[in-house]
């Protein structure tokens, strides 16, 4: 028998249609990527207000040592990536993503508690030293849970299009934290900020990490998981000497990738603040408004580089941005040096090359793995190469610069990770449209054409 269709009355809404279980996985993936660089932003944003309230020392000293310890918590990513990638492929995605966005907030939220350095003496950089790890350690299994996640729900045709959500969840939690810290400066004023304004940002994260655990702890895990975990042949997940014996290749490529993506990515996001602060003359509130722009324009073009990648696929879309960037970034940061309206247009520019690889991420990796150890191979590769390459890119630039007084290292450094990028894509398989259930490089036996 069949259901009668039941009708609206004229002149009232029709009845509300819960989002379907794709739209919910990608926000809910998104939600804790936008929650991991909320706290990024308001980080790299506040450092001079973090640096004088919880470390001794100079105002040039106290920089270094609050952006040594941003880099220290991605020293621990990779300790993270060994503890929840296995984990995920065990007990499953969304039971770790519930953990690491809970364990990613409290500790953002605790470090608006520390007391200042004036109070505690160095009890204050050691107890941000150690908040900073525990978010690293989450963090660790926090993008490629949330990758993986994705992934797995979308459709083959459409990884690119959705997954580029993802990475809209980046720089939205990243442009939210930045524009927190800007907002809370020029309304309460310098003296206000350094005495207690700027742990408001990082209590806000508390709640919005309860919304995110929440939102993910109502979620079913991915199609693809739930098939393999009812299969026959269904074992425990490879431990770690297997997965490097049987899935080094994938492992290095990926690896090779991080280094370029994340070299330009904290590079361009999180130490640019204070390069341009400190590096080319502008006032605090002028560098903190060129990269949230900039960012902004970035997330114009996410979906639309996400759904070519769809059409054209993955490696042309990593290769127009490695080329692009390798050609352009000299140039570009020389814009950048001009003043204020160099910087904004040079910014905007490095962004837009920089999309191409941005947009697809969470499309590309995850497909490199089967899915029995998908969250382990991905959170692995990425989070190793990304502790030595990514979250030291911003205190790298800065001593190269120290070093040898030329601003222009940083582009230099960006240039050199572009090449090892593109090595690493020669031996990429394409999986744009590609089932998750095949192993691409058994599929590619030999390096990937370039078609």
């Amino acid at each position: 028998m069949e259901k009668p269709v039941t009708l609206h009355a004229p002149g009232h809404p029709p009845p509300f249609r819960e989002p379907s279980p794709l739209h919910r996985a990608v926000a809910a993936s998104a939600l804790g990527n936008a929650v991991e660089w909320f706290d990024y932003g308001i980080y790299a944003y506040g450092v001079t207000y973090i640096s004088a309230a919880l470390f001794p020392g100079d105002t040039e000293q106290a920089i270094l040592f609050a952006l040594a310890t941003f880099a220290i918590s991605f020293l621990v990513r990779p300790l993270g990536g060994l503890f929840w990638g296995p984990l995920g492929d065990r007990i499953g995605r969304k039971s770790v993503l519930a953990m690491t966005i809970l364990l990613m907030a409290g500790a953002t939220f605790a470090v608006g508690l520390i007391p200042s350095y004036a109070n505690i003496g160095f009890w204050a950089p050691a107890l941000l030293i150690l908040l900073r790890m525990l978010q690293g350690f989450s963090t660790g299994g926090e993008y490629g849970g949330a990758a993986t996640f994705m992934a797995e729900y979308a459709p083959d045709d459409r990884r690119g299009f959705y997954g580029s959500f993802l990475e809209f969840g980046t720089l939205a939690g990243f442009s939210f934290g930045a524009a927190l810290m800007l907002g809370y400066s020029l309304h309460l004023g310098d003296q206000a900020m350094h005495e207690w304004g700027w742990r408001i940002p990082f209590l806000i994260a508390g709640p919005i990490g309860l919304i995110g655990m929440y939102v993910r702890s109502k979620m079913e895990d991915t199609p693809i998981f739930r098939e393999e975990m009812a299969s026959a042949e269904r074992r425990q997940p490879p431990g770690l000497g297997v997965l490097i014996r049987d899935y080094w290749r994938p492992l290095l490529v990926v690896g090779g990738l991080v280094v370029a993506l994340n070299v330009v990515n904290y590079s361009l996001l999180s130490y640019m603040p204070t390069y341009l602060q400190r590096r080319i003359g502008l006032s605090n509130e002028e560098a903190l408004l060129v990269p949230i722009v900039g960012m902004l324009f970035m997330m114009i073009f996410l979906p639309f580089a996400g759904a070519l990648s769809d059409r054209v696929g993955r490696r042309a879309m990593w290769r127009w941005s490695l080329i692009g960037l390798l050609l352009g970034v000299v140039p570009l940061y020389m814009l950048i040096g001009t003043g204020f309206t160099g910087a904004l247009i040079g910014f905007m520019a490095l962004g837009l090359l920089y999309v191409p690889q941005l947009a697809t991420i969470s499309a590309t990796f995850p497909a490199m793995f089967p899915t029995a150890v998908r969250f382990a191979g991905f959170a692995i590769a990425y989070n190793i190469s990304t502790s030595i390459f990514g979250g030291t890119a911003p205190i790298v630039g800065s001593g190269l610069i120290t070093l040898t007084g030329d601003p222009l290292m940083p582009a230099y450094y960006m240039m050199l990770a572009c090449l090892v990028g593109l090595a690493a894509l020669r031996y990429m398989p394409e999986t744009a449209g590609r089932s998750l259930r095949e192993d691409p490089f058994r599929r590619a036996a030999a390096p990937a054409d370039d078609d």
